[in-house]
């Protein structure tokens, strides 16, 4: 059957706005696409161990069997729960399927009816998403603006409303960071609760990839941090780390943990060995922290650096307002060996359309350059 009409016009305004959604075929171009920050998705040594796990344990089943309160809450859950609440120095750790699962599941069960949520104008499309769930009236600040959160702060705070205030700790289309002591001393100040996604700084940020708020030793001051997995640990899933309270809460209220299937032995394993491998392979860390200092070095010294939005992370955007433009230069960083990807509205705000460059510790100083200075070029034409 075909589409209805009106769902077939908006597919048409995506095609003659240039900005059409497909699903890319897998290439063998030098990568400055992925999140796999530290090559943890391609090791073998992690792919063999979590195998090898799995068979110390006699574990030989390929799923979960069921939701985790009814079949699917296999031993190594505990294990890896465990673990990553001592790695992350929270009191408790619960794992969610993936980073979207953790973010609807928590903003649409948390927050109350009466209570606040300020969050950034920037946070994820899974925050957003959740938030619009939830029976909590909501309301955004002024991206990394602690001088407009603080002024709603101080309009809606009242003994009656509980406020939680929202923001990521990188941001995953511009790569920035706000102020984390300025939150928590908000917080603080205006008896808040602070709630932090840490996607994009987990394996990133800290001597062991911890993430930005325990690297500062703010942790302790935060409700909540969203820990996901698919990027810097290059496997699947997500755990908000919280108290033993907020933990029971959650598995009782938020629907995207009670309702779906759990991850499978192999995924959690993976998780486990990933988490592992933080805490002993330093390594690619600090080479992934030497490869953003160099492509920051390099972007200044060829002039690039107005185009970039400021970032000390392994994600770097260029911004390139207008689809067919950037779509261009991104179609020649391509045609010469760099995979790249073009960030087109409505993704990104119209006029703000930009080149999302995703650094990894396996990326050399050479590949660096030499992207940079294609960039340079193509740009200049």
């Amino acid at each position: 059957m075909k589409l209805p009409k009106s769902l077939q016009e908006k597919l048409n305004d995506r095609l003659s706005n240039n900005a059409l959604r497909v699903l890319p075929t897998q290439t063998h171009l030098i990568d400055f696409s992925s999140n796999d920050y530290l090559g943890f998705a391609r090791n073998e040594s992690i792919f063999n161990q979590a195998h090898q796990l799995l068979l110390e344990k006699k574990i030989k089943i390929n799923g979960a069997t069921g939701s985790r309160l009814i079949s699917g809450n296999h031993n190594l859950y505990m294990e890896a729960e465990d673990f990553i609440s001592k790695f992350h120095q929270s009191e408790s750790a619960l794992i969610f399927n993936s980073g979207y699962d953790a973010n609807v599941g928590f903003f649409s069960a948390i927050p109350q009816r009466n209570d606040i949520i300020l969050y950034d104008e920037l946070c994820h499309a899974s925050i957003r998403d959740g938030i619009q769930m939830s029976h909590a009236k909501a309301y955004k600040f002024h991206h990394n603006d602690t001088e407009n959160l603080e002024g709603l702060l101080s309009k809606f705070q009242t003994e009656e409303s509980v406020i939680y205030v929202v923001t990521e700790t990188v941001f995953s289309m511009d790569g920035d960071a706000p102020n984390i002591e300025q939150l928590v001393i908000l917080c603080e100040k205006y008896k808040a609760y602070l709630v932090v996604d840490e996607a994009h700084a987990l394996g990133v940020f800290g001597d062991s990839g911890e993430g930005v708020c325990q690297s500062l030793n703010f942790h302790n001051a935060i409700f909540a941090r969203i820990m996901t997995f698919g990027k810097g640990l290059g496997c699947h899933g997500a755990a908000i780390l919280g108290s033993q309270q907020l933990k029971d809460y959650l598995l009782n209220f938020a629907r995207s943990f009670i309702y779906t299937t759990g991850l499978s032995p192999h995924s959690v394993a993976t998780i486990l060995t990933a988490y592992q491998y933080l805490t002993t392979e330093k390594e690619a860390i600090n080479t992934l922290k030497e490869n953003i200092q160099y492509f920051n070095q390099q972007k200044m010294q060829l002039g690039l650096k107005p185009l970039f939005v400021y970032s000390k992370s392994a994600i770097q955007c260029a911004v390139i307002p207008g689809n067919e433009k950037v779509k261009n230069i991104a179609s020649q960083l391509q045609e010469n060996g760099f995979d790249v990807k073009a960030i087109l509205s409505p993704t990104v705000p119209e006029g703000q359309e930009r080149l999302r460059f995703c650094l990894h510790s396996y990326n050399t100083k050479e590949e660096i350059l030499a992207i940079l200075t294609q960039l340079n070029q193509a740009f200049l034409k």
